[in-house]
């Protein structure tokens, strides 16, 4: 994976409650065993229209948010079916965090392993935020420094697992984190015989 520390982009908003995983990635484009390239399936039946066109009243449409790269969003985010092909869409699509107020556990736990920073914030300051995204503020997250700041040095701190903190710092997986036992591994495995 990829470290995460301090990255600075653009904040779309998607004020909905609830979004389930079959919203963010319908049934249909499961069918995928590749990681990749499930981006343009993404929100896909909020996105385009019956006949495959952009549907123009979708938030995350909008010309100035097509590039965004952090999402502000409802509470459980994420609900539904297990299917971690949810945040490999999120991912795909660009998305490289995603701020709210819950979001499902499963997804939750999925997002982080895959290297999607979720960050929860009150209802008052994801409101904040919403308002300061809409009118195009850049927004810099800190994993470091646990802040989110807007360029008009608007900032708030949140809290974050040290255990997943370190993992994505790091861009550790959980193959790398058992990797750095691997001298003890053979070591053990050289000294204990079945």
């Amino acid at each position: 994976m990829t470290a995460f520390k301090t990255f600075t982009g653009v904040a779309a908003v998607l004020d909905r409650k609830h979004v389930d995983t079959d919203q963010i990635i319908p049934k249909q484009f499961l069918k995928r065993v590749e990681r990749t390239g499930f981006g343009r399936y993404a929100f896909f039946d909020w996105r385009y229209d019956s006949e495959g066109h952009a549907n123009a009243s979708f938030e995350l449409n909008a010309p100035e948010v097509t590039d965004a790269d952090i999402l502000i969003t409802g509470e459980n985010f994420g609900c539904g079916s297990s299917r971690e092909h949810a945040p490999w869409a999120l991912a795909d699509y660009g998305f490289k965090v995603i701020i709210a107020p819950s979001f499902a556990d499963i997804f939750y736990n999925n997002s982080l392993k895959n290297g999607l920073l979720l960050i929860t914030v009150s209802e008052q300051e994801r409101d904040v935020l919403m308002v300061k995204a809409k009118k195009g503020e850049k927004l810099t997250v800190s994993l470091d420094s646990q802040t989110l700041t807007f360029s008009d040095g608007t900032a708030f701190a949140f809290s974050f697992d040290p255990y997943w903190k370190e993992m994505l710092v790091n861009g550790w997986d959980e193959i790398s984190l058992t990797m750095h036992y691997e001298k003890n591994i053979t070591q053990h495995e050289l000294t204990h015989t079945v």
